[in-house]
This record gives structure tokens, sequence and C-alpha cells, in this order.
């Protein structure tokens, strides 16, 4: 089981208004356990007003940099985020998990075509890929397109641009704005079905691609993915991360399709570290993960949402239904593994593996 370590905060600073960088001092000790790929997040803890508060945020930093970055947006009402953004302090300490997610590629040994589309603070992991794969791969090039309010509110703006400079050639930008004017039309307002196709004409050959990261809103990614695929890109070329920010339309609809008409409780075991965990569910409980936390169990988790994959856990003997899944491919649902903060029980009796 993934557990969380206590991590002093080396250092904190604002990148814009409303986001801050938080750096973190890992220990020598743990450096090992910290390793991480481009486009992989911390699981960061803290009891914010006497609740226990989790969240994911992407690592901004290179693994080259043998730093460990992140960027938290200020969300209105966001309780962590507004922790991190007026409270949080340099030497102050959190509960930091090791870094997890499969969000990115491997470096390639030939040179590769990327196109990145992003928004907001969904530049944190494209930074960090982009810091990599420019210095690692030295023939490789980015086209970026990245969406924001305004000028002001670019996170890694200037960072961003200094990349440009020092690898000159190899990375071209595109600013989208919603709410200031740019002189091309074009880059004024959100993505669209008819932008994209202009983009996919007149200013990306599609066909010279190798590879396409996404990390943004549900609605911008899939539209984005689609239109990519209309134009002949592979699907399997096409990685995204997505931002929880509650269910979608379709989402809930999915929830409500998965409801158990079983009248009495379900009993459910959690193996973790390898000890078990023995606990009955009534109809309607929610998740495994949720009523297990109930319970009283003491498990990994983190975004709640079917994206980060931190809960995951192997079906040993029953039957679950996933309501939402985005992390776990084909090959892992085939066998056996579900995200239990979307695993809804439909048999009598579910035993369920974390130590995975």
């Amino acid at each position: 089981m993934a557990k969380f370590h206590p991590i002093e905060v080396k250092d904190i600073y604002k990148d814009t208004d409303d986001c801050s960088v938080v750096a973190f001092n890992i220990p020598e000790d743990l450096k090992n356990v910290f390793k991480f790929k481009p486009g992989q997040y911390l699981t960061l803890r803290e009891t914010v007003n006497d609740e226990d508060i989790r969240r994911s945020y992407s690592l901004c930093s290179s693994p080259l940099d043998n730093e460990w970055k992140v960027a938290v947006k200020q969300i209105p009402e966001g309780k962590f985020s507004t922790f991190v953004n007026e409270t949080l302090k340099k030497g102050d300490v959190l509960q930091v998990m090791k870094p997890m997610g499969r969000f990115g590629t491997a470096i390639s040994e030939t040179p590769k075509n990327y196109i990145v589309f992003t928004a907001g603070s969904g530049i944190t992991p494209i930074l960090s890929m982009l810091k990599t794969h420019l210095e690692m791969e030295p023939n490789s090039t980015f086209k970026l397109f990245y969406l924001n309010r305004t000028v002001k509110s670019i996170i890694f703006k200037e960072e961003i641009e200094q990349l440009r400079n020092q690898y000159f050639g190899r990375i071209e930008l595109f600013y989208f704005l919603t709410k200031e004017h740019r002189d091309v039309e074009l880059f004024n307002g959100r993505f669209t079905t008819e932008k994209l196709e202009i983009i996919f004409n007149k200013l990306v050959d599609v066909s010279s691609l190798d590879e396409c990261f996404l990390c943004g809103p549900e609605e911008m990614i899939f539209l984005v993915k689609d239109e990519l695929i209309k134009a002949g890109m592979p699907s399997e070329n096409i990685h995204f991360e997505l931002f929880v920010t509650g269910l979608s339309k379709e989402n809930i609809k999915k929830t409500k399709a998965t409801e158990i008409s079983e009248k009495d409780n379900f009993e459910i075991t959690i193996i973790d570290g390898g000890k078990e965990f023995h606990f009955g569910m009534p109809k309607g409980d929610g998740s495994i993960l949720d009523a297990a936390l109930g319970a009283g169990a003491d498990l990994p988790f983190a975004c709640k949402g079917g994206v980060c994959s931190t809960c995951k856990c192997r079906v040993v003997e029953g039957e679950v239904i996933m309501k939402v899944n985005y992390a776990l491919d084909e090959k892992e649902v085939a066998q056996q593994f579900v995200l239990s903060c979307q695993a809804v029980p439909v048999t009598k009796k579910v035993i369920v593996d974390f130590d995975v």
C-alpha cells in the first residue's frame, strides 16, 4: 500500500495572483521512493478545520532538476487550494504520497513531433514533459496550444518562453485567451470544432505528429481528441489527464445506472498490508472506498473521481461495477483491477486486495 510521508515545504511562492508553486525538501533516504516520470503527480494530505483533506497535484519540475514542485491554483471555495494559497508557508510539513500516475510517454531514442493542448493549471505536468523531452530528445519538437483567461493568468508563462528561447526552433507557442482580445480571431475564446479544423488544416500537419498530450477539463479534452482522430491521428497516440471538477451529466447517468437492487447488506473484505478488514455495506452506501473509510479502514485515495488511480485494487472474489473509469486501461480491467472510489458491489460477497 502506498503511504504518506511527512515532507517539509522547502519553498512556496506565487507564479500568478491565484497560483502558488510549492517546492518540497525530499530527504536523501526517500529520494529513490520519490523518483518520478514527467506527467506524474503527488498526493498531498492535510487536516484543514478538523477535516482530513487529500488532493493530487501534478509535478511541474523535471526529474532532471532533482526538484519536486507542484503548482496549486486557487479554486473558489476550494478547501485545500485555499489552504495552500493563503496559509501554507516555508518550513511547514505536509503528508505526501510517492509520485504516481501514467500520464506521459517514455523518452524516445528517435526524434518525435509532439502536440499539446492544455488549459490553466493543466500546464503543470506539461511543463515537466517539455523540460524533460526537449533536453533528452535533442531533435524532437513541440507545438503548445495553451488556453487561459488573460495574459496575467498564464501560469509559468515566463518559464515556458525561456524554454522556447533555450530550444529555439523546437517549440511553438500558441496562446488562446477568453477574457482578453487577441489580434488574430482564432486565438480569442475556447477551443471549438471550427477552430480545431483551422488548426489542423493550416497550423499543424497532423500526419507528421507522433504523440499528443491533452490536459484540462473533460469537455475540452474529448473535443480535441475527437477532432484529432478525425484528422487522422491514431487514438493510441493521444494521452490525456482530466481535471476532476465533479461528475458530468453523462457520468451522472452512468452512476444512476449502477444503482443496485440488492436488499441485504454486502459482505466486504479489504486486504491491505497483508491484513484483512471485514465490514458490512448496506445498499446505497456509495462506493466500496467510501463504505470502507466509514467503517474505519485507512486506505489510499485522492481524487475520488475515477481519474487518479491512487485507490486502485484488485477484485479477488465477487463482482463489482465501476461507475466511472478514466484511469485503468482495458488490460487492467480484464485482470480484475478496479478503482475502489467508483466500485459498487454486485454480488453478496466481495473481496478486494490493495496489496497490488
